[in-house]
């Protein structure tokens, strides 16, 4: 299974969703806090990503950026013009963008667009990413992801029937372009890759938690898991520890209360088959670890979710 596809499923809620914006200089926006993600192409022109923390980034033409945690933020066409705020609507989407003015070309055309998460359950693969992830345009890098960047540009500049299907496939696809662009460099970039961009590279540790995902109700083993990769127990545990932060049997939990999370939000699964797909001989077992993990009931959760 797919881990870093995983991480985005369990995370996601709602809809994901996204604008083409004109603006002429000077111009400033200020985006509030979120419990979602956010991301800015530059399609045209330039700007200035001004992150709440830290210095201001010059961003060209083609350059993506990704704002993973949510935190406010402002884009602007210099360091020192005013900014007005784009407040969120009730539903979690951005308002449209004000008509383009006549007989003017805008100074800069930008892709914007934002997904919710469930920060409850944060997967550390998300977590560990910088407050800003940027990737600059470079001849012949990312091919995929400027394709999707281009592909959704035109999908919001000529709405046609399909379009809103089309742009939210397009952006899930972009999001997913964007983190593994920013781990191959991270991977390629200093020879010393950390955390999950190490873990996800290594052979043993890969191959562990791509059994885990694909299959969590599987009574796993260290051991088991070990073999894999072609490890011993203790030389699997020591590894799978030192890169993705916590034990084998640890991270197994937790992906199956993560699981059990999403299938209890999604829909009316009797929780027998929810306890059966994550690992659990009974419901009662079940109730039990899942009380523990989310200190509500299984039943409670589920109403509380709808």
């Amino acid at each position: 299974m797919d881990v870093l596809s995983d991480a985005i499923t369990t995370m996601r809620t709602g809809r994901p969703h996204s604008s083409r914006r004109d603006a002429y200089a000077p111009w400033g926006m200020r985006f509030e806090s979120s419990d979602g993600a956010g991301f800015h192409v530059v399609l045209q022109g330039s700007a200035w990503l001004l992150p709440a923390e830290g210095e201001p980034v010059a961003l060209g033409p083609g350059d993506v950026v990704f704002l993973a945690h949510g935190h406010g933020h402002a884009l602007a066409s210099g360091v020192d013009v005013p900014l007005e705020d784009v407040r969120l609507r009730p539903d979690g989407t951005w308002p449209e963008p004000p008509p383009p003015r006549p007989s003017t070309d805008p100074s800069t055309v930008l892709l914007c667009g934002a997904y919710q998460l469930d920060r409850a359950r944060a997967h550390p693969l998300l977590s560990e990413l910088p407050e800003v992830v940027h990737l600059p345009a470079r001849v012949g890098a990312h091919r995929s992801l400027r394709a999707a960047v281009e592909l959704l540009g035109i999908e919001l500049e000529e709405r046609r029937p399909g379009s809103d299907t089309i742009v939210t496939s397009l952006l899930d696809t972009l999001l997913l372009y964007i983190l593994r662009a920013w781990w191959q460099r991270e991977r390629h970039g200093s020879g010393h890759p950390t955390g999950w961009s190490a873990a996800l590279a290594d052979p043993a540790v890969a191959a562990a938690l791509r059994a885990v995902h694909g299959a969590p109700s599987h009574p796993w083993t260290v051991e088991e898991l070990g073999a894999l990769g072609g490890l011993s127990r203790a030389a699997f545990a020591r590894r799978f520890t030192a890169l993705v932060g916590e034990p084998p049997l640890t991270y197994l939990t937790w992906w199956r209360m993560t699981t059990a999370g999403r299938l209890l939000r999604a829909g009316d699964i009797p929780l027998r088959q929810v306890a059966q797909r994550t690992g659990y001989a009974s419901e009662f077992a079940f109730a039990k670890a899942f009380k523990r993990e989310y200190g509500v009931a299984p039943g409670q959760y589920r109403r509380h979710a709808s």
